[in-house]
């Protein structure tokens, strides 16, 4: 292993990516609640005193790019690894040198990409070290540490939590690259908004998409929407079935119904859908609800679940509504790209969840009088749509008469609550 084997010298014709790499905070894109003036990180690399602490967030938000600037800053020496690539062997050779760094009164800043994939006993092997003070572990992951990380290792490292881009952040390093490349993005303001959609809140990925747009765009060509997604292949939004956005997705889609906020709900389920989620285990999460949160109050509810629906369905008033409402919320859901559910409706079964505000100020809707909170469901960059509009047919009669009671005690409540 060699020290920094993850930031070697760049070639003189290297990508983009590594060109456009920021060399100091100010260019730092999309963080200002951790690097601006006053902001905990920010003040900890102007104070000069490093600790042991973990960068979580999504890929392409630039945690990798902090590392080689706390590089820099630091007084310490700077050894990196991947634990993607390197094994107990190389932990143990970078603490060995680095206890002899300590003995000569040098400091080791010892930065380990994707550390979530360190297994526990591994991960354990950083505690004595961190603990004496023999390195500073700067871990990056794009997991969520209270799953993935030992919690003797948490209990020693700070987390900050590193958001993924929003589009100003992103526009940010279009003009970087212009500046760069020394000519205007060959696209025009359409085609541009194509991009910022393709990135999904990643900046390398844009940067990427940048570069092949440069390579692409002919000469005097101005590439437009169709351009750009003929040329680029957008990729699906960031969805693992096992891990925490799976989690953040049920939990929306649970409170949502629970919140009598059909729409949202609608949304949430198509995002899961679209991410390649089992239909099995939304029909499962959907029966419990029935069972749960809806009861006795409907004991439709359940049986829409379980029942013989042949006959159901054949003798049933007939209405496209639903079927138009999922087409809709579909498309959405491929256009939305990653968005996250507000924090107030994500679970917290962890204290380092509970302190960067999951499930702050949720309100359970049992608790109303109503049995309706008002609260929003939608991810708080998309604003709320209307995905269903139920027929004056049948039960959906009556469906439409809930939702508009429901839609006018959202707007009291919500009018109430801004002081309006």
């Amino acid at each position: 292993m060699s020290d920094g084997f993850l930031f070697e010298p760049e070639a003189p014709d290297r990508p983009l990516a590594d060109r456009m790499r920021p060399e100091s905070l100010e260019e730092v894109a999309g963080q200002e609640h951790l690097l601006g003036a006053g902001m905990p990180l920010r003040k900890m690399i102007d104070s000069g005193k490093m600790f042991s602490f973990i960068l979580w967030g999504p890929p392409g938000c630039g945690k990798t790019t902090l590392a080689r600037i706390l590089a820099r800053c630091s007084s310490l020496h700077f050894v990196a690894l991947s634990a993607v690539f390197s094994g107990v062997a190389d932990l143990r050779k970078a603490f060995d040198e680095a206890a002899r760094r300590r003995e000569k009164g040098e400091g080791t800043l010892l930065f380990v990409d994707e550390i979530h994939r360190f297994n526990r006993a591994q991960q354990d092997g950083f505690l004595p070290y961190v603990e004496d003070g023999t390195v500073v572990l700067v871990g990056a992951t794009t997991e969520n540490p209270s799953f993935e990380l030992n919690s003797a290792l948490l209990s020693r490292c700070k987390v900050f939590v590193l958001k993924s881009l929003r589009n100003d952040a992103l526009e940010e390093i279009i003009k970087r690259s212009e500046k760069l490349m020394g000519r205007s993005l060959p696209v025009t303001p359409e085609g541009r908004a194509q991009l910022l959609e393709f990135a999904d809140g990643d900046g390398r990925y844009l940067i990427n998409l940048l570069e092949s747009i440069y390579a692409l765009a002919g000469e005097n060509e101005i590439m437009g929407p169709e351009d750009v997604a003929r040329s680029l292949q957008q990729r699906s939004p960031i969805y693992d079935k096992d891990r925490e956005g799976h989690y953040n997705l049920i939990s929306a889609l649970h409170k949502s119904l629970r919140g009598s906020d059909t729409d949202a709900a609608l949304y949430w389920a198509a995002r899961m859908i679209q991410g390649g989620e089992d239909p099995l285990y939304l029909l499962r999460r959907l029966t419990r609800f029935a069972a749960e949160d809806v009861g006795l109050a409907d004991p439709m509810a359940l049986q829409l679940a379980i029942a013989e629906l042949v006959v159901f369905l054949g003798t049933a008033p007939k209405s496209n509504a639903v079927y138009k409402a999922w087409n809709t919320a579909v498309k959405a859901a491929k256009e939305s790209g990653s968005l996250t559910p507000p924090a107030h409706i994500l679970n917290a079964p962890t204290k380092l969840m509970k302190e960067i505000g999951y499930g702050a100020n949720y309100q359970y809707d049992h608790d109303t009088p109503e049995g309706f909170s008002g609260q929003n469901y939608f991810p708080e960059k998309m604003g709320r749509r209307k995905f269903y509009n139920p027929v004056e047919r049948g039960f959906e009669r009556e469906i439409a008469r809930r939702l508009a009671y429901w839609e006018k005690l959202r707007n009291e409540k919500n009018n109430s609550s801004s002081g309006t």
